[in-house]
């Protein structure tokens, strides 16, 4: 619980950060406005500054929120599937999953909540550009070592294949929001994996 000093009144950070996060999810970081997040989350405007700063605060508030629930199926692959092709496969059909979830705005926050932003807000896009890019690094990272380790073809380059991994995640959050379904996504994932040749010929459906 949070509370603002002078006012006595207290509120449920857990449950204010999930309504920020429909709300950035639905509308966009600019598309947001102050007033319409104290609306989302219930709280007044002194609450909200002095609980999270101002708005960017409540942003990347709810981002961490983000990762740590409803988008926490990267990280989580990332760290159970040793096996390049393997996380490869698991980011691919749990993105379909995640990203056409029906009780969700659809497809991922922080790849669609700053895709356009006016210059005040660049270093809100940077930061999430980063997150993006964090996430093809590490999948290039894994594309090497299984490299090393034999299990995958050296005519892999793994900067390659993971920025055609990211364009085709990210392509797929887009889809979702404009109405794609999982069955349409997961073919996409099926496509996305034949095309990587024999050493993804055995997709791991989730």
């Amino acid at each position: 619980m949070a509370g603002v000093p002078g006012q006595g009144r207290k509120f449920d950070v857990g449950t204010a950060l999930e309504q920020a996060m429909f709300a950035f999810w639905e509308h966009g970081y600019e598309g947001t406005s102050v007033s319409k997040l104290t609306s989302a989350m219930h709280i007044n405007p002194p609450s909200l500054y002095s609980a999270f700063g101002g708005k960017e605060g409540v942003f990347f508030a709810a981002v961490e929120h983000y990762l740590a629930t409803r988008g926490d199926f990267m990280d989580r692959a990332f760290s159970e599937e040793p096996h390049a092709v393997k996380l490869i496969s698991r980011l691919l059909y749990d993105a379909a999953s995640h990203y056409t979830d029906e009780s969700c705005p659809g497809g991922c926050l922080i790849i669609s909540s700053a895709v356009s932003v006016t210059a005040a807000n660049q270093g809100v896009a940077d930061r999430l550009r980063d997150m993006r890019n964090a996430n093809v690094a590490l999948l290039s990272e894994r594309i090497t070592v299984g490299i090393a380790d034999g299990v995958l073809p050296t005519s892999w380059d793994p900067v390659e294949i993971s920025e055609y991994i990211g364009v085709i995640i990210q392509g797929m959050s887009q889809r979702a929001r404009d109405g794609a379904t999982r069955a349409q996504l997961e073919r996409v994932a099926d496509r996305t994996l034949a095309s990587l040749g024999a050493a993804a010929a055995t997709p791991l459906r989730t």
